[in-house]
């Protein structure tokens, strides 16, 4: 055999290895660290009875060769390393292979996991060097070191100390599973409560008596309960007595259809409310509803489409699908133009024409007297497709125009009914006054005067309140911090003073309202008329008293002050008593020298024409400017009177206007 002897190791020294400045404690720790654990030492044979004839070696390579495999790392035939480090990375290619499993994480691969003592690779303990497994063992963390403290300040004995380790390890693994068994728990009945509450929604949404009331598309297919449209009927719809006339037959079709079936006679499937915003369109449908006690389906024209293609029609397809499941029912789409309007080709609206093409079908689907009716309300009325107004779809047309002074006075009743109001309150007068005003904006007026009449601690509303808040509307709120010196404040006197005495006293000019010299908007002062009724024609003296109090501003200014102190307060007065000339001369055929022709664009007319219509105009103006000079002339005291109070007053109604051009006196 080969005898080894320890002379052919070399000896190697620290300074050798550089680590002479180490200190012995980090040496010892480095050596157990990289240096294998000894073993456990053998026992001490025993002598046995029995003969042993072979004894099995540690290695396949020992038993057959009779030859130890660490003998191949010697000194004879293993490289020698001077350095610790370099002789540990040459073992590493002996190491077995170590290869990452991937699988999947489920529910039953975690709590099989969770039963095995050992989550790490499963290897013989021969094949494991003592080091590596100091570097694959996780360090200790402060549990345990916590639980190493409590051992050594109880001084339990070393036989006891493990035993403790053990049944705290234990507890704490038990614990572990009933904490995982109680989330899975948790999550389990998450889990069936989801479900139910899905469940529940399904079925509320299925059910039919209920999804009449729950159900929705973005607001368009969810009915209005017919409790509350019983609030709303033709008696709160005031000022448009013709339309509601109209439409009470409709309401007789949904109260008694069998009355129109029995001739043979139909009614239309749709209805078209035309007008200008606020005459009460909306309101007329809901009464509609509400007198025939219906459900009341609302949809406005721009919810329908959006930016994904095809909610539109499916929007629409919705809408009426729920009506005709809970007929008889009206359907009210206001602005109906921006969904039914004219079909172009547009790349800024690609799609749009689908849904007017939904909503033609679907009014041309109708079976006869079906019981839903469809209302449209527009302002636009010149924008609906053709084919959306033919007969068969909206085949029946209702104007809802602007109310009349005995519209406009129900309208003010009904409103002023709801305030605390002053007996004296005539709202009559305030109707004269407000001339193309609609429901919503005298609803607006009577809102304004309750607030002006709480601003002002009253504990009613009064005529005066009224007449603030139609100034308010018509002119602005009132400029009181404005500070106007006493010169233009004298001016402004007697140029409003000048209009108020034309006006007075030419005959076919509308009656005062009111003259004040309190700035309002642009304008520092004014005279507002009042006319007996409305005027649905204008005779040709009308036109032409209009232009004389128009003139009667300048001319105070003139006759008062000289022609070097007229100002540019007349400007909007030429501006009116021009278009009315213009007109009386183009189109009312009210001049001597051009006759009874009309001239639609006088700049595409001859030069000969033209200069004919302007000399008629100029003509026109000139003979109103000394109509209002002779007036003014002849009422030069009445007119200085008047200017007096209007310094004095600021303000003065029709009444007092009266009692200073008699000379009374003014108890204010």
């Amino acid at each position: 055999g080969i005898s080894l002897t320890s002379t052919l190791q070399p000896s190697v020294s620290l300074r050798d290895l550089g680590l002479s400045e180490v200190r012995v404690s980090q040496l010892d720790e480095l050596i157990s660290r990289l240096l294998p654990i000894p073993g456990p030492e053998e026992p001490p044979t025993v002598p046995s009875l029995w003969r042993t004839s072979h004894v099995s070696a540690d290695s396949f390579f020992h038993n057959k060769h009779d030859l130890d495999i660490l003998f191949l790392f010697s000194p004879l035939f293993h490289r020698q390393y001077h350095s610790p480090l370099k002789e540990v990375c040459s073992e590493l290619q002996f190491l077995p292979v170590r290869v990452q499993s991937r699988g999947f994480k489920t529910l039953r691969s975690r709590t099989r996991r969770g039963e095995s003592t050992y989550d790490g690779p499963v290897e013989s303990e021969p094949y494991t060097p003592a080091f590596m497994k100091g570097l694959l063992m996780r360090e200790k963390g402060p549990e345990a070191q916590s639980l190493d403290q409590v051992t050594k300040q109880k001084n339990l004995p070393e036989n006891q100390q493990e035993a403790f380790k053990t049944g705290f390890t234990e507890g704490f693994m038990r614990s572990q599973a009933f904490t995982q068994r109680t989330q899975d728990s948790l999550r389990r009945t998450r889990m069936i409560l989801l479900g139910l509450l899905l469940l529940g929604i399904v079925g509320l949404y299925r059910t039919p008596f209920l999804s009449v009331r729950f159900r929705t598309t973005s607001g368009l297919d969810s009915a209005v309960d017919p409790i509350q449209m019983k609030n709303v009927t033709f008696e709160h719809v005031k000022g448009v007595e013709e339309a509601k006339n109209e439409l009470q037959d409709v309401v007789e079709f949904l109260k008694n259809p069998q009355k129109f079936t029995v001739l043979g006679g139909k009614l239309p499937k749709g209805i078209l409310l035309v007008g200008p915003p606020g005459t009460g369109k909306t309101l007329l449908a809901r009464a509609v509803a509400g007198e025939a006690d219906v459900p009341f389906y609302y949809a406005s024209g721009s919810e329908f489409d959006e930016m994904f293609v095809g909610v539109g029609a499916s929007r629409i397809r919705n809408l009426f699908k729920e009506a005709k499941a809970n007929a008889p029912c009206v359907i009210f789409i206001d602005e109906l133009d921006s969904v039914g309007g004219k079909r172009i080709e547009s790349p800024m609206h690609p799609y749009s024409r689908q849904t007017i093409n939904q909503l033609l079908a679907e009014m041309d689907g109708f079976k006869p007297n079906e019981g839903v009716i469809v209302i449209g309300a527009t302002n636009f009325a010149e924008a609906l497709d053709n084919a959306l107004v033919r007969p068969g779809r909206f085949d029946m047309q209702v104007t809802v125009p602007r109310p009349d002074v005995k519209g406009r006075t129900e309208i003010l009743n009904w409103y002023l009914s709801k305030i605390t109001v002053d007996p004296a309150v005539n709202a009559e007068i305030i109707a004269r006054g407000t001339v193309g005003f609609s429901g919503a904006e005298l609803e607006n007026l009577v809102n304004q005067a309750a607030l002006k009449a709480a601003v002002d601690g009253k504990e009613m509303v009064t005529m005066k309140d009224l007449e603030f808040a139609k100034d308010k509307i018509l002119m602005g709120p009132e400029r009181r911090s404005v500070e106007i010196d006493k010169k233009n404040k004298t001016i402004t006197a007697y140029h409003e003073s000048g209009h108020a005495i034309v006006a007075y006293y030419t005959k076919d000019a509308m009656p005062i309202n009111k003259a004040t010299i309190m700035p309002r908007g642009p304008t520092l002062g004014h005279v507002s008329m009042l006319p007996e009724n409305d005027r649905w024609s204008e005779t040709r003296a009308q036109l032409l008293a209009q232009m004389d109090v128009s003139m009667g501003g300048r001319v105070a200014e003139e006759l008062i002050f000289g022609d070097d102190y007229i100002t540019t307060g007349a400007s909007s007065d030429f501006d009116g008593a021009t278009k009315i000339a213009k007109m009386m001369v183009t189109r009312f055929g009210m001049s001597d020298k051009l006759g009874v022709m009309t001239y639609g664009d006088v700049s595409k007319q001859s030069p000969e024409t033209q200069a004919a219509i302007e000399q008629e105009v100029r003509a026109l103006l000139k003979d109103s400017y000394e109509r209002a000079k002779n007036i003014l002339k002849t009422y030069s005291n009445e007119h200085k009177k008047l200017a007096d109070a209007l310094l004095t007053y600021e303000t003065l109604d029709a009444k007092e206007i009266q009692m200073v051009l008699e000379g009374k006196s003014l108890d204010h």
